[in-house]
């Protein structure tokens, strides 16, 4: 009865442990760290197009000639 006892507490042991490694964890961190390199090179991108500078004519009138 002890050996049987034993037998089925290390079945649902090793049970447990495989269905612990293959529950998904490593899908859902791919998709985090792919959704988190995509923002990056979003964020990246929004910063270079800011920094760009303005463009400032350089025409001037009769007004602005003296400034």
């Amino acid at each position: 009865m002890k050996l049987a006892q034993i037998g089925a507490f290390a079945a649902a042991l090793v049970m447990s442990s495989l269905a612990m490694a293959e529950g998904g964890g490593d899908r859902t961190f791919e998709r985090m760290m792919t959704n988190n390199d995509r923002s990056v090179e979003l964020f990246v991108a929004k910063e270079k197009a800011a920094t760009n500078p303005v463009v400032v004519n350089e025409k001037k009138d009769e007004k602005t000639k003296d400034l």
